[in-house]
């Protein structure tokens, strides 16, 4: 909401105006300003002091306690011969009680005098007959320069009362706390502001990512949409290479105004082949938050709440970025079944939408199992940037992977075969050659010693790996991916 949205909107015919936020303070500020400069006066209601002239500090009186219900508010708001606008804080609690609407309608019916009723909640949902009559203002969260504005003024506000003359500032993590604090309205980035800099008196890069996960949690979609604290390096990711090179092109892109902006890419690959280690690597990487869209979170048994579940969730994302998001098995939610009344196909629809229109800066990273099963619509170029085939490690990767996973347990890698590794692990996946390094270790601890190459290699023989038992369905993919796909080593 900014002032020239009000003063179109509240100096229109419209006597009924939606203002949703949780930033009441804010909302209640640019309303005075505006009212302020206006020849009618506005009154504030709310439940605990009824109705007073908003702005004023004033001791309450009899008239104005009994009041505090809103029906009576809303009779004594008809009696008033003189036209006045009355803001209406968190009314959603009372907008669906029948006299409440007749009453609301009787005041914006009324030819003389022009009242004007604005309804101030964090969400509001009108009843059909009042949705017909409002308009909705949105409150305007604020821009890169107002962010840093109220970051000078909390950081002024922290060195004064610690008797500092300035606090640390590292102009990296500047920046990145500025991208994690857009979408927010001006209380939540005060308070996170504050928080970051409290704790040492310094805005460093470890404040990041508290700020991302605080940020997170206040979009509240915990169960389908998820914050990952942990993401991975590249180096923590063996082979790939063309997928690695391709990243690393477009990092700059992604953040500078006047590029294309990278759009996503789609990870196809045999399961346990390292996609997920992938795409947790992407954020880790280009610094920004990581978020998993869980698909099988989506759906609910009631028509229309899936598909408002991912517009909620594509909207969080938006509202998050930069970000990645990052979408695990595309599949499991887009698959067709007979028995789900085309709901895969209105998810897809709501998904492809969001991706042809969407401004923001999130980086996509789809990943699949089944190529088979998504949507010819999904695969054309343009949905992604890319589409990259993660096969079965090499002989390098497959020793790159042993070392990565042998370091993690605090092994030497150089005591150890990894030509021989390698070569007994052929056909193998990382994720399966991690659970032989593991078997290795238990047997090794049940014996109070380190585990040898030995024990690795007999507990690879003891492996049946993925590429053997699905050979049919790996072998198949491997023919699609060879003319459709890119190499992501």
């Amino acid at each position: 909401m900014q002032q020239r949205d009000l003063q179109l909107l509240l100096q229109g015919k419209s006597s009924l105006v939606i203002v949703e936020t949780f930033d009441e303070s804010k909302a209640l500020e640019l309303l005075n300003a505006f009212f302020r400069s206006d020849p009618v006066p506005l009154y504030q209601w709310t439940l605990t002091d009824g109705i007073q002239r908003a702005g004023l500090s004033v001791v309450r009186s009899e008239d104005e306690s009994a009041t505090a219900d809103l029906e009576k508010a809303l009779r004594h708001i008809k009696s008033q011969p003189t036209a006045s606008a009355y803001v209406l804080c968190d009314a959603h609690h009372f907008i669906d009680e029948p006299k409440i609407i007749r009453l609301i309608k009787d005041i914006l019916f009324s030819p003389f005098p022009a009242h004007k009723l604005i309804l101030l909640s964090h969400a509001m949902t009108l009843p059909a007959e009042l949705a017909r009559l409002a308009v909705n203002i949105p409150v305007a969260v604020p821009s890169d320069d107002e962010i840093m504005h109220l970051i000078r003024e909390e950081a002024e506000s922290w060195a004064q009362e610690n008797g500092r003359a300035r606090i640390k500032v590292d102009k990296s993590a500047l920046d990145a706390l500025i991208n994690s604090l857009r979408g927010l309205p001006h209380m939540d980035v005060r308070r996170l502001v504050r928080g970051a800099i409290s704790d040492d008196g310094a805005i460093t890069p470890n404040d990041v990512p508290s700020v991302n996960k605080a940020k997170f949690e206040l979009m509240n979609m915990e169960g389908v949409l998820h914050f990952e604290y942990n993401t991975a390096k590249l180096s923590e990711v063996a082979g790939l290479k063309q997928f690695k090179k391709w990243l690393n092109e477009r990092r700059m892109a992604f953040f500078e105004a006047d590029h294309d902006i990278p759009k996503g890419v789609l990870l196809l690959g045999v399961q346990g082949g390292g996609k997920s280690l992938a795409a947790k690597a992407v954020a880790g990487v280009w610094g920004v938050p990581l978020l998993r869209l869980d698909m099988a979170q989506l759906f609910n048994k009631y028509i229309g709440e899936t598909e408002r579940n991912l517009r909620q969730a594509l909207m969080l994302a938006d509202t998050l970025s930069p970000c990645v998001l990052w979408v695990d098995e595309l599949e499991k939610g887009l698959a067709e079944s007979d028995a789900e009344g085309g709901l895969s196909k209105r998810i897809l629809g709501t998904l492809l939408t969001w991706m042809s229109e969407r401004q923001s800066r999130v980086f996509i990273v789809a990943t699949s199992n089944n190529i088979q099963l998504l949507p010819a619509e999904l695969l054309r170029k343009g949905r992604f940037d890319e589409i990259f085939f993660v096969d079965l490690p090499t002989k390098s990767t497959r020793m790159h992977i042993f070392k990565i996973h042998l370091q993690k347990r605090q092994l030497k890698p150089e005591e150890y075969d990894l030509s021989a590794l390698a070569d007994g692990s052929e056909g193998f996946t990382g994720a399966e050659i991690e659970q032989a390094v593991v078997s290795a270790v238990y047997s090794a601890s049940a014996r109070k010693r380190l585990a040898d190459t030995g024990m690795i290699l007999s507990a690879l023989r003891n492996t049946r790996p993925l590429s053997v038992v699905m050979a049919e369905p790996i072998n198949a993919l491997r023919r699609w991916a060879d003319e459709r796909a890119v190499s992501a080593d």
